[in-house]
């Protein structure tokens, strides 16, 4: 039996809009375990970067809890929070933030610094990670506006590893590259996964949720259906036709 990593009960979340409620979660029970690439899909406005900031403490609900281990983050403070996501969270976005007057390492090195993790362990880490990705020591010395996008978004992987976080969370992650960038992207995501990282991915892009073994279809702020896959395999064509007809059947 998988080991639940974080538990959702009656998850809801709301925004004032001119005075009324915009509900865009609504009581989702939900589980995450660990050694998953969970991938969630919806249409735009579904809910699904609302849900993904949630789970990862980015923000709090209106309503319901959130369990990590022992741990219900969704009561913590502001400070509470920023340390469970440090310690205990990665993050990969579709636009990649780095310091311009860092280097690549050092922005990489600074995100490890702030949980106060000795800094040979650190850069030790990062060369490893960095030798992953395919990411030269020459590379490693640029600064940001140097990289292409696909570097800058492996950089932003390794930056989110750095800690050895539970959970990598990562929000359109390919959303800004073209496809063999993309490809690239993915194909590091999903080799870090099969060494038993935890993946939570929001997309919208089908081949992107091919590399997820589960997979959430938000509709209208609920789970509306889920579809497991099973390890990634490349050119499996039965996998395709599963999630295209799964996605039929949710209305995608």
């Amino acid at each position: 039996m998988k080991k639940t990593l974080l538990k959702t009960e009656t998850l809801s979340k709301s925004f004032s809009n001119g005075g009324a409620l915009r509900h865009v979660l609504r009581n989702i029970d939900l589980e995450l375990y660990q050694g998953d690439f969970t991938v969630i899909m919806g249409a735009s406005g579904a809910g699904k970067s609302t849900l993904l900031y949630a789970l990862s403490g980015m923000d709090t609900p209106s309503l319901g809890t959130i369990v990590f281990g022992d741990e219900t983050i969704s009561t913590l403070s502001s400070d509470g929070l920023a340390v469970f996501r440090r310690e205990h969270c990665g993050f990969v976005f579709q636009q990649i933030y780095l310091l311009e007057g860092m280097s690549v390492m050092d922005n990489v090195l600074a995100a490890g610094l702030l949980v106060k993790r000795d800094k040979k362990v650190l850069a030790e880490r990062a060369r490893e990670l960095f030798q992953a990705v395919d990411i030269s020591e020459e590379t490693q010395k640029k600064f940001p506006s140097q990289l292409s996008g696909g570097e800058a978004q492996r950089v932003g992987i390794v930056r989110g590893l750095i800690n050895r976080p539970e959970i990598l969370f990562a929000d359109e992650p390919t959303g800004a590259l073209n496809s063999k960038t993309s490809l690239d992207v993915l194909d590091t995501l999903t080799a870090f996964n099969q060494q038993g990282q935890s993946v939570v991915m929001v997309t919208h892009d089908m081949r992107s949720a091919r590399r997820g073994n589960r997979i959430l279809y938000l509709k209208d702020g609920v789970i509306l259906g889920e579809c497991l896959l099973g390890e990634y395999v490349r050119d499996d064509e039965a996998r395709h036709e599963k999630l295209a007809a799964f996605l039929a059947e949710m209305g995608w």
